[in-house]
């Protein structure tokens, strides 16, 4: 899948996604659909995708929850 992404997704339309992967905040989704949008755009942000940023991945996502979900 990563190889396919890189080969036929124009680098503009990726940096996109890259931007709306670092601003994604949960708003009105259920804690649900903000996961499964998170896990879809992760893919597009390399460093969240490695073993050793496992824990910057998690606080992003919780970053992302609104205020009253957080712990």
């Amino acid at each position: 899948k990563r190889e396919f992404l890189r080969k036929y997704f124009p680098a503009d339309v990726k940096n996109k996604k890259v931007i709306e992967f670092l601003e994604l905040k949960q708003g009105n989704l259920s804690v649900a659909e903000y996961s499964v949008k998170f896990e879809a755009l992760c893919v597009f942000s390399p460093h969240y995708n490695m073993v050793e940023a496992e824990e910057d991945k998690c606080v992003k996502f919780e970053s992302g929850l609104r205020p009253d979900i957080k712990v």
